[in-house]
Parts: structure tokens; C-alpha cells; sequence
């Protein structure tokens, strides 16, 4: 199988099938770690771009197939809406060999006969790609929608709460190639060891403007390879998400909850600042995450980290009263994130976000127990949604007033470094 067919079946995967497009590169690249790198790179830029430009590559085939997209076999669409993507965004493609490709592989998954339609499709698009009509800029939602590939709905919503031109600039954002973004352990390693490290296994490193501690990283072919990974030199998490440690402004000695932890970067985070004191305990729901996150405390050689089976919207009763900080960066619609997780943006609709505000709040009201007098609840989401984010924080100040409001902050995409993301942080009021 090569590595054409692989995208193709990476796509059908996520369209198909449903799942998650992070998850699904990820098992085929570990799956076919023996391809070259050359190969795994293609591999990853055909599906990650076939994706994020999903909705712009429909409106370029449907202005040259007389049968429309949503009329088509997923199969043969996908193969299309890759082969669109290699002739747009993949120069060092040639055009005749992304529409012979295109036929191969139409006729390899038992669709001989729409050969003839893909290859007819394809070099037309070719032939014709500078007269292809996108929506006028008066119609500035459909506009945007088309141009970065966004849906109708989530458009609508932005340009009411951010305007036309922030929601531009977030749209431009989400299809920028970003680098791996990672913070580095410092009790382990000091930066410029670690820099030294990365170069000479071949990872392009750049420095952050602001923060010591973090770093940003491309060229690499498969991360855990990385022997500065390996070692637990390392976390890959965001700028976004480290601000909810620095904001909890932990103290060393403090008793930790992180009540939905996985993958693990803000658990291993806060262990690390508390410098082998205290105590972090990281929960999740399913047994996939709690691996995830065993895996990161052991990698990452952290003592002070434990890892605990839990369902967030059920009270644990030894654990109320005894929180110095409580961590919930609860389940959300992933609207901030849709630069490396394009396929959110085709799964969510607005019923969905209205269930997860549901669930959140649900969450919220069982967790904030766990907070001691004086001590801090951070509430977060990697969304951008004022239902999910300030209105939950406007419900939870009036449904708790023993809980008051430290900061709130709504960060967004090409406006601020980093992932879409929210957080607030509340203080519990201490007894009288």
C-alpha cells in the first residue's frame, strides 16, 4: 500500500467512519513507521490538508462535476478532494501525476469505471484553476466560509460575537502550518542542552519570544523517536494551555486535582512547577486515557503525579475540602483547536455545543466541592463559544457566590499566541 492509498484510507477513516483525524494519522504513521520520511510527510500533509480545506476543494469540484459532492461515492470524493488539494497547495506535485494517481487509485479500490470521471474532473480543474469564481467579499459569510473552509453556522456565530475581520483572521490562522509547540522540563534539562540535543537529531528549533521554557519544533519525522522526548526532556502542549498553569499560580506543597486530565499536559505541567513537593492527581474516564496519561508521569519521571481512574460528574467524597487548586478543562466543542484538529469543524454543530454547555455545567457543580477555603478552581476549554466559556462562568458566579472571579480571558487565533482557548480562575472565599 502506498502512500496515496494510505491518505485515502486515513480519509475514510475520519469521513467514513468518524474518528478522530489526530488519532487516525497517528496509528497509520506508528502502524508504518518503515516508510521514508520523505513519504510519512506527504502522507500527513495530504490528509491534514485534504481536511482542513475540505469545504473550499467541494465548492472547486462542484464548479466543474456535473455530478454535485454530496451526490458523490466517499471513496471517489475523497480521491478527488486530495487530488484538488495536491494541484492547489502541493507545487512540488506535477499536475499529470496527481491525475494519473488519482485514476490508480480509483481503479485499485474496485472504481474502474468512474476512471474516466476522476481523471476528466481533475485536469479540467488543472487546466482552468485561475478562473475558478469564489463568492464575492459583500457576501462576506459565504466568503469566509469558502475561503478557509469553515461551516455556515460557526461563521454566522463568530462575525456576530468577534466581527468579520476577527473571525477572518482566525480563519487564516487555522490553515497556517504551525510547528509542534512543547515545554520543557527544567528540573531535567536547561534549554540551550536541549536545543543542542533537537539540532543534532536533525529537529529545526525555535526559540519562544516571551517564555524560557518554551520551544517550537518541525523537521522531525516521528516524535517518539525524539530521544529528548523519550527522556522526558520535554511535554508537547500549547502556549494556550500552559497559561492555565500559570495562572493557578501554584505554590510548592500544594494538593492538585485535574479533574479530566488527558492527554496529560497541564497534569505533568503542574507537577513539574511544584518541584517534587506536593501532590498532582490526574483523573479521566476511560482506560485509554488513563494510559495516556501513565504514560506521560512515568516518561516525565514525576513522583508527585498520580493517575486515577474517575468519572468527573460523580462526587468523590474524601477528596471535598481538600484541594488547593482544582484543574477543569472540561470536554467542549474544540473550536479553538481547529488548526490541528480540522475535522471538529465538519463534526460540531450547535445542538452539540449546547449538550457539552449541559455537561459542563454538570461537571463544574460537582468539582468546585473539591476546593479548599482560599484556594483556586480554573475552569478552561480549548473552544471559542461565549455559551460554553463566559456564560458558564456567569452561571457558576451566581449559581456559587462563595466563589469569586480572578481573571477570565477568551484567547483567540492569530490575535493571541497559540490555540483558541478560555479559561477563568476562581478563588473560594475562605470561612469566617
Amino acid at each position: 500500500m502506498n502512500e496515496r492509498e494510505l491518505a485515502l484510507e486515513v480519509l475514510l477513516q475520519i469521513v467514513k467512519e468518524g474518528e478522530f483525524s489526530h488519532i487516525a494519522l497517528r496509528q497509520v504513521l506508528a502502524q508504518y513507521q518503515y516508510l521514508e520520511k520523505r513519504k510519512r510527510a506527504f502522507l500527513t500533509k495530504v490528509v491534514e490538508g485534504t481536511l482542513e480545506r475540505m469545504i473550499e476543494l467541494d465548492h472547486v469540484i462542484n464548479c466543474f462535476s456535473k455530478t454535485s459532492t454530496d451526490r458523490m461515492k466517499p471513496e471517489i470524493l475523497l480521491i478527488l478532494r486530495s487530488g484538488v488539494y495536491q494541484l492547489f497547495y502541493m507545487d512540488s506535485v506535477p499536475d499529470s501525476a496527481v491525475c494519473n494517481e488519482a485514476v490508480k487509485l480509483a481503479k485499485r479500490k474496485g472504481f474502474a469505471p468512474l476512471a474516466g470521471f476522476v481523471n476528466g474532473v481533475l485536469r479540467n480543474i488543472a487546466r482552468h484553476r485561475k478562473e475558478i469564481p469564489y463568492p464575492d467579499k459583500k457576501e462576506i459569510k459565504k466568503y469566509i466560509s469558502v475561503r478557509y473552509s469553515l461551516p455556515e453556522w460557526l461563521v454566522d456565530q463568530w462575525v456576530k460575537e468577534y466581527g468579520a475581520e476577527v473571525t477572518e483572521q482566525m480563519g487564516q490562522e487555522f490553515l497556517k502550518e504551525q510547528p509542534l509547540t512543547v515545554h520543557i522540563h527544567t528540573d531535567r534539562i536547561d534549554r540551550q542542552a536541549l536545543i543542542a540535543l533537537l539540532e543534532q537529531e536533525g529537529v529545526c528549533v525555535r526559540q519562544d519570544d516571551t517564555y524560557a521554557d518554551v520551544l517550537y519544533l518541525s523537521e522531525y519525522d516521528y516524535l517518539g523517536k525524539v530521544s529528548g522526548f523519550q527522556k522526558g526532556y520535554f511535554q508537547v502542549q500549547d502556549i494556550s494551555s500552559m497559561e492555565v498553569v500559570r495562572l493557578a499560580e501554584p505554590k510548592e506543597g500544594d494538593q492538585v486535582l485535574d479533574v479530566c486530565a488527558a492527554p496529560g499536559g497541564k497534569a505533568v505541567h503542574m507537577a513539574q512547577q511544584l518541584h517534587g513537593t506536593g501532590q498532582v492527581e490526574a483523573r479521566d474516564l476511560t482506560d485509554y486515557k488513563i494510559e495516556q496519561l501513565e504514560e506521560n508521569r512515568i516518561r516525565n519521571g514525576l513522583s508527585n503525579m498520580t493517575v486515577k481512574k474517575w468519572d468527573a460528574r460523580i462526587l468523590d467524597e474524601a477528596a471535598v475540602g481538600q484541594k488547593d487548586i482544582v484543574l477543569a478543562d472540561l470536554p467542549c466543542s474544540g473550536l479553538g483547536v481547529l488548526g490541528r484538529k480540522p475535522d471538529l469543524k465538519y463534526k460540531m454543530t450547535r445542538d452539540m455545543t449546547k449538550s457539552l454547555c449541559a455537561l459542563q455545567k454538570e461537571i463544574l457543580e460537582v468539582v468546585r466541592q473539591y476546593v479548599k477555603p482560599g484556594g483556586k478552581l480554573v475552569y478552561s476549554t480549548c473552544t471559542i463559544n461565549r455559551e460554553e466559556n463566559e456564560e458558564n462562568t456567569r452561571w457558576f458566579l451566581e449559581r456559587f457566590p462563595e466563589f469569586e472571579l480572578r481573571k477570565q480571558e477568551q484567547r483567540l487565533p492569530g490575535i493571541h499566541k497559540g490555540d483558541g482557548f478560555y479559561l477563568a480562575v476562581f478563588r473560594k472565599c475562605t470561612e469566617a
